[in-house]
């Protein structure tokens, strides 16, 4: 702060003197300034690590369903897209029995069940009186198809060899864990977002929509 003198007469003629003190340029400059740091300006590797760190982050939520506000106070759509391009690769690698299948319809079918399938969900939840944004929705979604995830490598590892009655079963097995797996934790992050009397209805789509991603886990992984 800087001091400047100020002298002026009163009512009797007398000279009256003191300070008066004035913020410096300095610290003017600084008030309201936001702080220095922008992504644009942090170099590239920083980002995709903070990314991928907050994907990560997500990914626990997801096997720890606790926090039910984990997957919405900062969404996105990094881990739905890396989960539904994983699913799909492994899933198209699939062959019919005259082996004359590309694997292109499995590629085209998971997309198309994962993005719309969600985002009629999603819909849904909206119709009901939910109180989350529509993006909100599909990021918990997408991040609850973890379980199903870890559900199809399992089952590609028990396709490795010769398959008997017993290992379907223990494929069919693993596949409804992760089915029930990503219902309940999708249920607990979207659940307090529908109004008590329409849980119901809210959950049945999801219930279908995992289900039906569980069964293509089942059905598309023979060799």
């Amino acid at each position: 702060m800087d001091d400047t003198k100020l002298e002026m007469f009163d009512d009797v003629g007398g000279l009256v003197e003191g300070e008066m003190s004035f913020p410096s340029n300095k610290n003017t400059q600084n008030i309201g300034k936001k702080p220095d740091f922008n992504t644009l300006d942090e170099p590239i590797r920083e980002t995709i690590l903070r990314d991928l760190k907050a994907v990560g982050i997500k990914f626990a939520h997801v096997l720890l369903p606790r926090e039910k506000k984990a997957l919405l106070k900062d969404w996105d759509l990094w881990g739905p897209l890396m989960l539904c391009t994983f699913m799909a690769m492994v899933l198209q690698g699939s062959d019919t029995a005259d082996n004359s299948n590309d694997g292109g319809p499995e590629f085209a079918q998971v997309f198309v069940i994962v993005w719309v399938g969600s985002m009629v969900v999603t819909l849904n939840s909206k119709l009901l009186g939910g109180n989350i944004s529509f993006f909100q929705s599909i990021c918990v979604l997408g991040y609850c198809l973890l379980p199903t995830t870890i559900a199809l490598i399992v089952c590609r590892v028990i396709l490795l060899v010769e398959q008997t009655n017993l290992l379907f079963f223990l494929r069919f097995t693993v596949s409804m864990v992760g089915f029930v797996w990503a219902t309940y934790a999708s249920v607990v992050f979207l659940g307090d977002s529908q109004k008590p009397g329409r849980k119901v209805l809210a959950v049945y789509p999801i219930f279908l929509f995992y289900f039906i991603i569980s069964w293509l886990v089942i059905s598309h992984t023979n060799t």
